[in-house]
Formats: C-alpha cells, structure tokens, sequence
C-alpha cells in the first residue's frame, strides 16, 4: 500500500467505453498490449503523443547512437487489435489541458477528446543544472530519439563533446560519441563512477577499461557555467574550480524531471511528480499516472522492471479485475556500459556490521564484493561475470542463511549449492527479478 494514502480507487465499468492515454512511451506500449488481452478490455483506446514517430525502444538509444544498430532495430511491433477494441495512436500532438470536471483533454489544437478513464504516461525530461549558458545552442539531453540524432549528427562534425554525469546514461552518450569519432570527456561530480551502482573498487576497474578506450573522465568536478561563442552556441564550459574546457557539444545526464506539469496544473495531488495510490490512480479516482511521471510514497520510478509491475497491475485494475495493487519491492540493476556487464543490489557501502567477502581475478576482469550480515546477503556487486548475481539475489530476498558457504560465496554458484546441500540448506530458485534502465 501506498504510505500516504489517497482517495480510494472507483470500481472500473466492465468494460470502459472510452481510455484516453496521453503519452506514446514504452510504458503506454505495454499498457496497450496488456489491455487488449484482457477480457475485459477498453470498447476504445486512444493515444495520444507528442513524438512524431511511432513508439519506439529507448533502451536501444545508447546502441543506436554507438552505430551499432539502425532505426528498424528500435522499433517496437505493432499492437495487434482484437475484434470490438478501436485502437487509436495520434502522433505529434500535444495535450495541453485536462478538464477534469467534463472528462476530457485539450489538445493544443484546441480539440477536446472525452474520457472515461485517463492514463497520464508522460514519462520525464533531462534535469538541467541552474548554470549559466545551460540553454545555449548544442547543450541537450540523451532521454529521446530527437536527442540521440541531434548527437550522431554533432559526431559527424567531429570535435570535442563534454558529458555532465557520470552514471549509466551519461557513460553510454560519451561512448557512443567516441565511437562515432569525438573526443569525448566525462564530468562527474563524485568522486566515482555510477556512485549509486557500484562501489570504489568496481567503480575504479570500469574508469580504467573506459579510459583504456580512449574516454577522458573527470571525477570530483562540478560544473559552473557554459561559455557562448558569441553566436548563441556553446564554446566551453568552465567547472567550479576555474578549469575552462573547450566543448562543441554538451550532453547533460545528470538526472530526469518528471513531467507531472499536466496533473499538476489540473489540480492532481503532486510532489516531485503525480502521487498515485497502490492501483496508479491519482487524487482524481478517474485518472491514472504510469512510469517515470508517477510518485508511489517518497519513490519515483527511472528503470523498467517496477514501471512493468505498474503496467500489470494497471491493466487488471482497468479490466475490472481484483489485485492486490503494486508493491515497491527490492530489484536489482543489470547493466552493460561499453560492452562491460555489471550487476548490482542493495547497500553500496559497507555498513559496520557488514561482513564483506570480495573476489577478484585481474586476468579475466572479473570482480564480486558481497555484503552479509547475521549470515544473510544483504547486497552484491558483479563487474564483468554477471552470471551469479540473479542466484543472489533471488538468495537475498529469501533471507537465505548462507553462513555454510561462506568461504565459497564469491567464487561460483555451483560450489555454493554443493556447500548448502550438505548442511540441508533451502535455497530459493533464480526468478529474473533485475531491472535496465528506462
């Protein structure tokens, strides 16, 4: 349940006349596709987005811009409609205005568009810094395909690219960059790579082999203005420290902002994005908010795997089905930055009363630090071999005692099971719970 509750969800028609959703992301692609398999699915279905394209895989952005995949590659398949189900996608229009005591939308063209129930998919934008010359010509994000175009066309010029942040997107943008032919340089204002990932010792072996392809990366700097060159375009930006770096293109992957600009002005209860209660519905029982535009409690979401766990349950609520709501549970993050897989689940730091068990293997690049207390994993860092981290995890969130295996924890999953067996211990079964990046 959701710990600041909200009014309580109104029982759905079976079935709704008329669903209205305003936003054409992978979230509302879902959505859809779990609807129309529903028994009870929406008579009508609308989307309604501001992209022109159709929708498309956001997480093949940082491959696409790598060149290592092409447009048909990001597109996702077509819904299959189902008999008594109009479907309905209209691209490149913007929902300026919700009405809510007539149920319906404004499109900025002055079109209103009645609903029964309304789905706010609106997703998020780049978080800008307050700095000087933030809104000069060639500085953006890497959150769309406009975004990852802008760049492959800047690459073409070759040049020097700065990327402010250093977590998974903005390592993937400098990569893909470099690969395309800048020179590429990484500002991060910790003293580590992706800090809330993986800790120092992962952190340090990710910077060398990025670095070892020719990826400059700065740590422990922080960004204080961007310089115009008197043209409108950015010239260089110059850090706190006084440091003045030469750029022709800037990319900001310092974090998103929730689009909840809409709710918000229609008088939806909001924070730092739509509060919804544990069946997505917002302080309005007639509208719902989905992804990274909705705030569960004190959470917001960036990352596929809870926005998924969001759209099932939406999909029965709609179809008037019972459920017992979503549940922001523990997940893990699977990654790959630059063809290095990582995996990661709880704490990044030790507490006092962790035990830490660490394994590394320079050779073959591969590193694991596990944290336990009383016997229990509690969190886990992989870089390089993956393969073990769902196994622990799945181990984490069973509370499985692993004290018998103890001195075999950080070597291989085989040794052990073998360890576990003999002192009759129960383990769970791996059930895919990791996470990407939306």
């Amino acid at each position: 349940m959701c710990p600041d509750a909200l009014p309580g969800s109104i029982p759905t028609e079976r079935p709704l006349e008329h669903l209205v959703i305003v936003g054409n992301g992978m979230a509302t692609q879902r959505l859809v596709e779990a609807l129309v398999r529903q028994a009870a699915a929406p008579r009508r279905i609308t989307v309604i987005g501001e992209e022109r394209c159709p929708a498309y895989n956001r997480i093949l952005l940082s491959p696409w811009l790598a060149g290592d995949m092409s447009h048909d590659d990001l597109r996702l398949p077509e819904i299959a409609g189902r008999s008594g189900i109009a479907l309905s996608t209209r691209l490149g229009e913007r929902v300026t205005r919700i009405d809510r005591a007539r149920r319906r939308v404004v499109t900025e063209r002055g079109e209103a568009i009645a609903y029964d129930r309304l789905v706010l998919a609106t997703g998020s934008r780049t978080a800008l810094p307050p700095v000087p010359g933030i809104t000069l010509a060639g500085v953006g994000g890497f959150r769309d395909l406009d975004d990852a175009e802008a760049l492959a066309e800047a690459a073409q010029r070759g040049g020097r690219a700065l990327v402010v942040g250093g977590g998974l997107l903005g390592l993937e943008a400098a990569e893909g960059l470099r690969q395309r032919g800048m020179q590429a340089r990484v500002l991060q204002r910790s003293e580590r790579l992706m800090n809330r990932q993986l800790d120092a010792s992962a952190a340090t072996l990710l910077r060398r082999e990025l670095e070892g392809r020719g990826l400059e990366i700065a740590t422990g700097v922080e960004l204080a203005a961007l310089e115009d060159d008197g043209h409108g375009h950015v010239a260089a930006a110059r850090l706190a420290s006084g440091e003045r770096l030469p750029a022709d293109r800037v990319v900001i992957a310092a974090g998103i902002t929730p689009n909840a600009e809409l709710g918000r002005e229609a008088g939806l209860a909001c924070d730092r994005a739509i509060r919804v209660d544990a069946w997505l519905t917002t302080s309005d029982p007639a509208i719902h908010a989905l992804g990274e535009c909705c705030q569960f409690g004190t959470r917001t979401f960036g990352l596929v795997e809870p926005i998924w766990q969001q759209v099932e349950v939406l999909a029965r609520h709609l179809a008037g089905e019972a459920t017992a709501g979503f549940v922001d549970a523990p997940t893990a993050t699977k990654l790959k930055v630059g063809g290095v897989s990582l995996y990661a689940f709880g704490p990044t730091e030790a507490a006092p009363d962790h035990e830490a068990l660490t394994y590394h293997d320079p050779q073959q690049g591969d590193y694991r630090r596990l944290l336990l207390r009383d016997g229990r994993l509690e969190g886990a860092v992989l870089y390089g071999d993956t393969a073990m981290g769902p196994w622990l995890f799945t181990q984490a969130r069973a509370g499985t005692r692993l004290d018998a295996a103890r001195q075999a924890l950080a070597l291989g999953q085989a040794d052990v099971e073998a360890l576990l067996a003999e002192h009759e211990t129960p383990l769970r079964d791996t059930d895919s719970p990791e996470k990407e990046a939306a």
